[in-house]
């Protein structure tokens, strides 16, 4: 069968460049997936993206499908004929419905009868067909927010379409996609290339798109010479830049042949926190910082053009010209601020609506106080320090330079601590308290910064959760999720046994009448623990393993974390499935019994099984308890695996529902006192 590539690419207007690698990969792995769902057989696939096109290269694309045989059922045998052995107007009908002569038909025998069918072949359609509506069907699949159209057409896509081009290797395929007629003519850079230009054939398109249009198709090589050459420049400084994945994906995203250049600023700005300068020269100017062996800020920073003139000098000081009000701005800001000391911007809190039911910062601010406290009493922290940095924690948010560069709250409030002179525990429990601020962050390690982080995030979760404010599905205004799972790292990577239901009465406590919903309390606890799911399958542990822990309610996340890892083990164990499934059996038998029966009755144990099974039990009932209070769940669980055979044996020759009442409520006593045991670890019952 004949093969050659195929090439589809849909230019546009500027695309969206935090979305350009998305667009760019749905659009391949739908295109794709119609592809392998109708037999179309290829050797690879990728994705090409610019600013201004999507573009897909399917590497020797077969030109046909291949020819199928297609089986059409029609009504049963006793549906089809009559008596008399003629065709019913129900088949007569199928008949004509699918354009068959009934002499052609055949019964099938389907296994439940008899019924009228007809095979044929059906023939493979070509690439030319099939392409074109798979491309159309991909493009509609794009996870596009929201739609725009353009001129007087109806049709709408996320920018104006201007130019279709369909080709397989050298033959157009004649097509209309989003209202453009398919044709070899594609755009070019828009200042330094051919402003159109015809491509020849799939085959020559990354090459003609360099050579005509000036343009780097490519998107992986694109970022990768962006990152090498800000890297070297960022060398030839004696500094190390400031590569920072999201900028470099968005820069990625808005040239189509990058270069890279080093421009400078005034030292002066230097006296500015460097987070501030940062944030304004990656967030508005899409600059790349550089730093020195030390980390400290340098004046010199890397830009990315789409264009590369003659003359350099004119571009990097356009540059240089455009970041100096900018640094400007925020060494006023800064300056403005040092008017006054951190806490002099407390009582502006008072002023600021946290949220309308819950009341200001300020007074959320004073929770925080009180739960940090609280926390700090036990775990041992400074109660004095922890008080102090819980005070200071919102009041960079009433500041000029916050309130200008909001990514830069707790960040700056830790720098002003500092020059205040307070605490360096304290400064740094300013930042922290919004530790993790995403996946793989760090987070806060000493006890007064844990003590802070902890509190800031109990207390968004019980105020929320207090006025029936939970999140539903993807909406999370106010970050519970985050703030959830925050904890938990905290709690688990600084190895905090703390009783959660506990501190959380506490919290729900501090916020009195604040708190609405009578069943905060118990919700609070059980929201933290339930985001330990998504926490453990992250780490590649199932939900049932989960399910087996949370089923015994343990109080503390640490002592959760380390019955999982138990559980985890036991797993591994050659005794774990049987023993899993003789406690479900255990489980059905007692959900069924009507009432609690008590302790075991020895002198009514006539079955040397069961008798050998209620020794087991009692010689490992101390050493169980005691391995529990010690929280060694491992070898809790590996003296259950010990009593596989045993269990097995039980059921095997032991009838627990015996005709006598007592006999058989002695073995259900017998079971749960099995049960009971060992279930205080975790309901090995659901395991799969």
């Amino acid at each position: 069968m004949d093969c050659k590539n195929l090439l589809l690419e849909l230019g546009t207007e500027e695309l969206p460049p935090k979305s350009l690698r998305k667009l760019a990969e749905s659009l391949h792995d739908s295109f794709v997936s119609l592809l392998q769902k109708e037999g179309l057989g290829f050797k690879s696939s990728r994705w090409f993206a610019t600013p201004r096109r999507l573009a897909l290269y399917i590497e020797s694309l077969e030109e046909k499908q291949p020819d199928q045989e297609v089986t059409i059922k029609g009504p049963s045998q006793k549906a089809a004929f009559d008596a008399n052995n003629q065709p019913t107007p129900a088949a007569q009908g199928w008949a004509r419905a699918n354009n068959i002569d009934l002499k052609d038909t055949k019964l099938l025998d389907t296994g439940k009868g008899l019924w009228l069918s007809y095979t044929t072949k059906k023939q493979g359609k070509t690439v030319f067909e099939l392409v074109p509506g798979y491309f159309e069907k991909a493009l509609k699949a794009l996870p596009i927010p929201k739609l725009m159209h353009w001129g007087n057409k109806r049709i709408e896509f996320v920018r104006p379409v201007h130019t279709v081009t369909m080709m397989y290797g050298s033959d157009l395929i004649p097509g209309t996609i989003l209202g453009v007629e398919s044709s070899a003519t594609v755009m070019g850079h828009r200042f330094t290339g051919e402003r159109t230009f015809t491509i020849s054939s799939a085959d020559a398109y990354q090459q003609e798109m360099l050579s005509k249009g000036n343009v780097v198709v490519d998107y992986e090589q694109r970022k990768a010479t962006i990152t090498e050459k800000i890297k070297s420049l960022a060398e030839s400084v004696h500094g190390q830049a400031d590569l920072d994945d999201d900028l470099l994906e968005e820069v990625t995203s808005i040239v189509e042949d990058p270069h890279v250049y080093l421009a400078n600023f005034d030292e002066k700005f230097l006296s500015v926190p460097a987070e501030a300068l940062v944030h304004t020269m990656k967030g508005d100017q899409k600059y790349f910082p550089i730093y020195d062996s030390k980390h400290n800020l340098l004046p010199t920073f890397a830009f990315v053009s789409n264009i590369n003139p003659e003359n350099t000098h004119w571009l990097v000081f356009g540059n240089e010209r455009v970041i100096r009000p900018r640094l400007s701005d925020a060494e006023f800001f800064f300056k403005t601020d040092r008017h006054h000391r951190l806490e002099d911007f407390h009582d502006h809190l008072q002023t600021v609506v946290y949220q309308k039911d819950l009341g200001t910062v300020a007074e959320r601010s004073e929770w925080v106080r009180a739960i940090s406290r609280h926390i700090a009493s036990l775990i041992g922290a400074d109660e004095h320090k922890v008080d102090r940095a819980a005070y200071l924690a919102k009041c960079d948010l009433s500041t000029t330079m916050v309130k200008e560069f909001t990514d830069t709250q707790g960040i700056m409030g830790m720098h002003y601590a500092r020059m205040d002179g307070e605490d360096p525990e304290v400064a740094e429990a300013i930042f922290h308290q919004y530790l993790p601020r995403y996946a793989g962050d760090s987070v806060p390690t000493g006890p007064v910064q844990i003590s802070v982080s902890l509190a800031e995030k109990l207390c968004t979760i019980v105020g929320m959760i207090g006025i029936n404010q939970m999140p539903k599905g993807d909406k999370d205004p106010f970050g519970l999720r985050r703030a959830a799972i925050g904890m938990i790292r905290i709690m688990l990577e600084n190895n905090l046994d703390l009783d959660l239901p506990g501190v959380t009465a506490m919290a729900v406590g501090i916020l009195g009448s604040k708190v609405k919903n009578p069943d905060t309390s118990a919700q609070v606890s059980d929201y933290i623990f339930t985001r330990l799911k998504s926490y453990y399958q992250d780490q590649g542990i199932t939900s049932d393993i989960f399910q087996a822990v949370y089923a015994v309610k343990p109080s503390s996340v640490v002592d959760f974390d380390k019955r999982v890892k138990a559980v985890v083990s036991f797993q591994e164990q050659p005794e774990a499935k049987d023993l899993s499934a003789a406690f479900k059996r255990i489980n059905n038998i007692l959900s069924q019994a009507k009432s609690d029966q008590g302790q075991v009755q020895e002198t009514l144990l006539t079955a040397p099984e069961e008798i050998l099974l209620f020794q087991e039990v009692n010689k490992k009932e101390n050493l169980v308890i005691s391995l529990q209070k010690k929280k060694d769940y491992n070898a809790v669980l590996l003296e259950a695996a010990q009593l596989k055979d045993t269990i097995d044996t039980f059921f095997e020759h032991v009838m627990v529902n015996d005709q006598n009442s007592a006999v058989r409520n002695n073995r259900i006593s017998l079971l749960a006192k099995l049960r009971s045991l060992f279930n205080t670890t975790a309901d090995i019952s659901v395991l799969n």
